[in-house]
């Protein structure tokens, strides 16, 4: 009974937590929608390649909500692949507070930061690089209706009259400030209530395999532990930047699957990226992208003896 209130806690947590970083993203994109138009979208275009540098820079913020905002814009292709991968890579997610708790020089924590921050940037830029280069880069407008559509939020009821959209294609609701606040609401809730659900499967999963088991799985080997640190990261619960940080701080993890690990860990922006984005094969391989990047981050870290 205690490990079903503890998880059922922890799982509430980290979905309220989410609830002001989602809500805030979908007001600012039904703003957008309701009165872009083609300025919006060419200014969107304009600033796609900066595009990782800025998700580098606030996935560095110690906390896990940007990965779901930055999940959710891509969705609505306000972002590019590359700005969303650069925002996971970096995302530091819990490890922050762990650091913290275990007292770890200022500088130590500092430099993982960094360094997370500058894989996802460098990863990022490459990324969207390529994508241009294959002309895959979409056709450059913005898609939030589509998302509205498939959440069915209501959002697109109404239009200027009757849901009609004008000589740009565009979605235009005739319900003000109090659509756009009942549409974001709607998606913040189905949003939320998806990640309660994940969360709590997935930490019952981590208080079952327990701290110990943990220790023996990722302590022995340390290219084994690299690539299950990867695994680990990738659950979509801030839990798994904690036990990464906590079991490297304890010693129980080198730098190399420490670094797999947290760069995996984007905290659940990968969850929110596979409820709002229609493209299974899409979020695949952004998945799989993460994985790899984080993987070899690890490899090589280990390989040139990089110690924090």
């Amino acid at each position: 009974m205690d490990l079903l209130i503890d998880v059922l806690v922890d799982s509430v947590k980290d979905a309220a937590q989410l609830i002001p970083f989602l809500l805030v993203t979908y007001l600012a994109m039904e703003a957008l929608e309701h009165s872009a138009g083609n300025r919006m979208e060419d200014m969107v275009s304009r600033a796609g390649a900066a595009g990782p540098a800025v998700g580098a820079a606030l996935g560095a913020v110690p906390q896990c909500g940007f990965s779901a905002m930055a999940a959710t814009l891509f969705s609505g292709r306000v972002i590019t692949i590359g700005t969303l991968v650069a925002v996971i890579l970096s995302t530091s997610d819990e490890m922050v507070p762990v650091f913290i708790a275990h007292q770890a020089p200022m500088g130590r924590m500092l430099s993982i930061v960094v360094a997370k921050a500058v894989v996802g940037l460098i990863v990022g830029i490459i990324i969207d690089l390529i994508v241009r280069a294959l002309g895959r880069a979409g056709d450059g407008k913005l898609h939030i209706h589509e998302l509205c559509e498939r959440e069915h939020c209501g959002c697109d009821d109404g239009g200027v009259e009757h849901g009609e959209q004008d000589g740009h294609g565009h979605h235009h609701h005739g319900h003000g400030i109090a659509g756009i606040v009942r549409s974001a609401l709607v998606h913040t809730v189905q949003v939320t209530a998806f990640i309660f659900a994940v969360s709590l499967v997935f930490g019952f999963i981590i208080e079952s395999v327990g701290h110990e088991n943990l220790v023996a799985l990722l302590g022995a080997h340390p290219v084994r532990a690299t690539f299950i640190a990867g695994l680990v990261g990738l659950i979509p619960n801030c839990g798994a930047s904690v036990a990464i940080a906590d079991l490297f701080m304890e010693g129980v993890l080198a730098t190399g699957p420490m670094m797999s690990g947290l760069l995996a860990s984007g905290g659940v922006g990968l969850l929110v990226l596979f409820r709002t984005n229609a493209d299974l094969r899409q979020n695949l391989l952004i998945t799989a992208i993460v994985y790899a990047v984080a993987v070899v981050v690890g490899l090589l870290t280990s390989s040139f003896g990089i110690i924090f």
